[in-house]
C-alpha cells in the first residue's frame, strides 16, 4: 500500500549497508547496526525543513490562541462573522491548519516506512498482520530466508537474521527470545532507557514552552512524561532489538534537534507583546 514510501526507505538502508558491508564484512553484525542508525539519521536530516515548517506552525498557534478566543467572545452570536474574523487573523499571520499538517503527515509516513522495512526482515511472527506495518501474509522461517525483502536480496536478508549486538540477534525479541534472553535483556534495557528517557525530556522540554494551561494540556502534559516514556517499555518486550535500536536512535534525534532549534529561536513571544507578530513571521521555513 504504501510502496513508494518502503522503496526509498529500503533505497537508503541498502546504500548504508553495502557501504559499511564493504569495510566491517558483508556477515558483519556492526555493519547493520550502523546501516540503522545511519538510516534514522539521513531521514530524519531529509524531515529538518519540516520540522522547522512544524515550530513556525506552533508558535504561531500559540500567539494567535488568545485572539481567537477575544473573536469568539465577541461574535458568540454570529457564527459567520466568526469564521470570516478569525479567517482574517489567519491570513495575517500567514497561518495554515493544512501546511501544519502536511509535516506532520511526512513523518508519520516516513516512520512507518523505517518500522516496516526494519520489521520485514521478519515476516513470520504476528505482527506481520499490522496494516500499513505489517504484511498480508506471514511466513515459515524457510519462506522468510529464501525471500527478498524490498531491495535486498534473500542472502542479505538472512545475514541480517544472523546479525546480533554484542550477543543479542536484531531479530530477537524478549518474548521470543528463549536461551538468549539474559543476552536480549543485556541489550533491551540500555535502549529502552535512552528512548524512554529521550521521550521524557522532549516533553518536559515542550511543557516548559508553553504560554498556558488548560485541564485538557495537563492531562497530555501528563501522558507525554509519563505514560508515552512507558510506552518504550512495553516496546522493550514486543519489538526486536533492530527496531529498538531504531527507536533510540530516533528519539534521540528529536530531543537533540528539538533542544537546538527552540534554542536558537528564543523563548516563546508573550501574545499581546510587539515582538509576538515579528517572532511568527520570522520563524525559519
Amino acid at each position: 500500500m504504501l510502496d513508494f514510501v518502503y522503496y526509498p526507505v529500503s533505497g537508503v538502508l541498502w546504500l548504508w549497508h553495502t557501504g559499511f558491508a564493504a569495510v566491517l564484512g558483508a556477515g558483519g553484525s556492526l555493519a547493520w547496526v550502523a546501516a540503522i542508525v545511519l538510516l534514522v539519521v539521513t531521514v530524519r536530516a531529509l524531515l529538518v525543513r519540516p520540522f522547522l515548517a512544524q515550530v513556525k506552525f506552533s508558535r504561531t498557534m500559540a500567539i494567535l490562541q488568545p485572539e481567537v478566543r477575544k473573536l469568539q467572545a465577541k461574535y458568540a452570536d454570529d457564527r459567520e462573522k466568526l469564521v470570516a474574523e478569525t479567517r482574517r487573523l489567519q491570513e495575517q499571520h500567514n497561518f495554515s491548519l493544512l501546511r501544519g499538517c502536511l509535516p506532520m503527515a511526512g513523518q508519520l509516513l516516513l516512520f512507518l516506512g523505517l518500522y516496516h522495512v526494519l520489521r520485514s526482515f521478519d515476516r513470520t511472527g504476528p505482527v506481520s498482520h499490522v496494516p500499513l506495518v505489517g504484511n498480508s501474509t506471514s511466513m515459515t522461517a524457510a519462506e522468510n530466508a529464501s525471500t527478498a525483502n524490498y531491495l535486498f536480496s534473500p542472502d542479505q536478508v538472512q545475514s541480517f537474521l544472523n546479525a546480533k549486538l554484542l550477543d543479542a540477534p536484531l531479530s530477537a525479541t524478549l518474548a521470543t527470545s528463549g536461551g538468549s534472553m539474559t543476552a536480549v535483556l543485556t541489550v533491551v534495557i540500555p535502549l529502552v532507557l535512552i528512548a524512554g528517557l529521550a521521550t521524557h525530556f522532549t516533553a518536559r522540554s515542550a511543557i516548559t514552552r508553553q504560554l498556558e494551561t488548560t485541564p485538557q494540556t495537563r492531562m497530555i502534559n501528563w501522558l507525554s512524561l509519563w505514560i508515552f516514556p512507558l510506552g518504550a517499555a512495553v516496546a522493550g518486550v514486543l519489538m526486536p532489538v533492530g527496531i529498538l535500536v531504531y527507536f533510540a536512535t530516533s528519539n534521540t534525534w528529536t530531543f537533540v534537534q528539538q533542544h537546538l532549534v527552540h534554542k536558537r529561536l528564543g523563548p516563546m513571544p508573550v501574545p499581546g507583546q510587539p515582538d509576538a507578530q515579528d517572532s511568527a513571521k520570522s520563524t525559519p521555513e
